[in-house]
């Protein structure tokens, strides 16, 4: 194969560049709708590749993942696969070798200035690029129902202490002040990682996952403190649901508070048809404002693919303006392209758009672009035995030994 992919030999029967497969995790929310228009855009513009979904259901990718890898390691790939930049794209499928470089897709459809240089890195190794971004999502948004606020006499919070405050107000009035739904754990860890970035800072945040600041540090201590008060907050019930129907608590009023990326806009405005600004709001969760936990959402060409020339073909759809203007308003994301159209987005994403150029860019520890699988499935475990045992020092020394194995 050459390096941006190549073609399958003449007469090899694993596939005729007729079709490709496009695995992904997108079976709800607005995620879904993104993902459909997103082909039917494609199948105009390539009437002659069929399109396979081979979407998995299960929230973050978690049942997606675990399909993926037991086909990667049966060497029977997908066409291409939903994988977000970072650690989870270089750490596994790259450093694995099961990638195909893309640098001649991107040097023949111009796209080394089309994305910002951070989000090209976030997808590179050693100087080869392994994937393209369809999208940009921003984790640390704090929701909130703006009628429980207007009624309540609440401010949306900037700082912990205004959370805390904004917290007590609506619990005395017998309103769920936080939702949560941690049926699939990376709920709370997302939750978690808003917090880090709150008390930490942009700069102490990043260098948690290089090392330089300890995951026992009393500053982490701290933080995970301020956590443990914010779960004191949330309904009952959370172990029961997951993130949309916690959204669909502030949705429906039986909660005032939802900390979640921003795909839980694209829920809000495509699934339940609420107005922006209007049926509810948004700010940057406490104490990070000037702060963009980013997690992008990106698709390459794995080795062995059986259709890798109609596979580039889907790639240049999904890297081009118009795919990402198809796909993100739907979606809830921003484009990940700087030269995409503002107008195609609401009032949000217009916001977003402008946040993204200004802000601190933080890896997503969640949604695997900081650290590797390994870390962020033994802290998911760690966070899931926390939020009902409380113990921080347990839960430290847990995550600062997960850490050291993840980097042996």
């Amino acid at each position: 194969m050459t390096a941006c992919g190549g073609s399958t030999p003449e007469g090899d029967s694993a596939g005729d560049n007729k079709e490709v497969e496009i695995f992904s995790w997108w079976t709800g929310a607005g995620e879904e709708a993104g993902l459909k228009a997103l082909i039917k855009l494609f199948a105009k513009e390539n009437p002659e590749i069929k399109v396979k979904n081979a979407a998995v259901a299960g929230g973050a990718g978690t049942n997606a993942k675990a399909a993926l890898a037991t086909r990667m390691q049966g060497n029977d790939p997908p066409d291409t696969f939903q994988v977000h930049g970072g650690s989870e794209l270089n750490d596994s499928w790259v450093a694995a070798g099961k990638m195909e470089p893309l640098n001649g897709l991107y040097e023949e459809q111009g796209w080394k200035n089309k994305f910002p240089s951070e989000l090209i890195d976030l997808v590179s190794k050693d100087g080869k690029i392994y994937s393209v971004p369809v999208n940009i999502h921003r984790g640390n948004v704090l929701w909130y129902n703006k009628k429980i606020f207007e009624e309540n006499g609440v401010e949306p919070p900037k700082t912990f202490d205004d959370f805390f405050q904004a917290a007590d107000q609506l619990k005395k009035k017998g309103i769920i002040p936080l939702a949560l739904g941690d049926k699939e754990l990376w709920t709370a860890t997302h939750l978690l990682e808003t917090v880090l970035l709150g008390k930490l800072g942009p700069e102490n945040y990043n260098q948690l996952w290089t090392g330089e600041l300890a995951l026992d540090d009393p500053k982490v201590k701290d933080a995970v403190k301020t956590f443990k008060k914010m779960l004191t907050y949330t309904n009952k019930d959370h172990a029961a649901r997951n993130w949309q129907d916690a959204a669909q608590m502030v949705a429906k009023g039986d909660a005032a508070m939802n900390v979640m990326g921003d795909w839980a806009k694209g829920y809000f405005t495509t699934d339940l048809k609420l107005k922006p600004n209007k049926d509810f709001g948004w700010v940057p969760t406490p104490e990070t404002e000037g702060s963009f936990m980013v997690i992008t959402d990106t698709f390459g060409l794995p080795k062995g693919a059986k259709n890798p020339e109609a596979t580039k073909e889907f790639l240049k759809v999904l890297g081009s303006v118009e795919g990402q203007d198809t796909f993100n308003p739907l979606k809830g994301s921003i484009p990940a392209r700087v030269d995409a159209n503002p107008d195609k987005y609401d009032e949000y994403g217009k916001e977003t758009i402008e946040a993204f150029k200004h802000s601190k860019l933080t890896p997503s520890l969640a949604h695997g672009s900081a650290a590797p699988e390994g870390f962020v499935t033994g802290t998911n475990q760690a966070v899931n035995s926390f939020v009902t045992q409380g113990n921080i020092d347990a839960f430290v020394k847990t995550l600062k030994q997960h850490f050291k194995q993840a980097k042996k």
